[in-house]
């Protein structure tokens, strides 16, 4: 009796942890679309959820907020460990830094989102930029040690130079500038061999 209670409670734990990753995905593609007052009960409808599970995983639209801005600040992170596992060093911190613009270009509706989660949580601040400087720290280190790129820019400056690619002012159109920007900027920390 006792293993099948233990069964249930997984199923159940299982279930509770599909329906909040659903919420999460309804949730980023609604904000993304510039959406960040939509009404709750669209993310719920979009997840294919009813209203009360989505207020059981996200009691306020503050927590939604925040949970979508640290689920996209976790993916950049798994992302840096993924490339520094299969990929050149310099080519890894290179993917890594597109896919950082990539992913600006695509959530640009999302961005009053994403700040209004950071607004109140220190935590969640600290949180966040402690996972990204380390997944930033990860990919230099690599360069570094093979030899590829210089070791004098640390992680806070290249994530600095970063966000001034996404913000500096242009044309509605501003992906590929910021794409050629990352690659100038990574064949800047490039050593120069002879």
């Amino acid at each position: 009796m006792e293993q099948e209670h233990g069964k249930a409670t997984r199923r159940v734990r299982a279930d509770s942890i599909r329906n909040r990753e659903r919420l999460l995905e309804a949730a980023t593609e609604i904000f993304s679309a510039g959406g960040t007052q939509a009404s709750l009960e669209a993310v719920a409808r979009k997840a294919g959820l009813g209203i009360g599970t989505l207020y059981r995983h996200f009691p306020t639209r503050e927590a939604l907020f925040e949970a979508v801005y640290r689920h996209e600040v976790d993916l950049l992170g798994e992302l840096a460990e993924q490339l520094a596992l299969n990929n050149e060093p310099v080519e890894a911190l290179k993917k890594w830094l597109q896919a950082n613009v990539r992913l600006v270009a695509t959530k640009k509706g999302m961005i009053e989102a994403l700040q209004l989660a950071t607004v109140g949580s220190s935590e969640l601040k600290v949180y966040s930029y402690d996972r990204m400087i380390n997944a930033v720290r990860l990919l230099l280190d690599r360069a570094v040690k093979a030899g590829e790129i210089r070791g004098d820019v640390p992680p806070e400056d290249l994530l600095r130079t970063l966000v001034g690619i996404y913000y500096s002012p242009g044309s509605g159109d501003w992906q590929p500038v910021a794409l050629r920007m990352v690659d100038v900027f990574v064949d800047g920390l490039r050593l120069r061999q002879g």
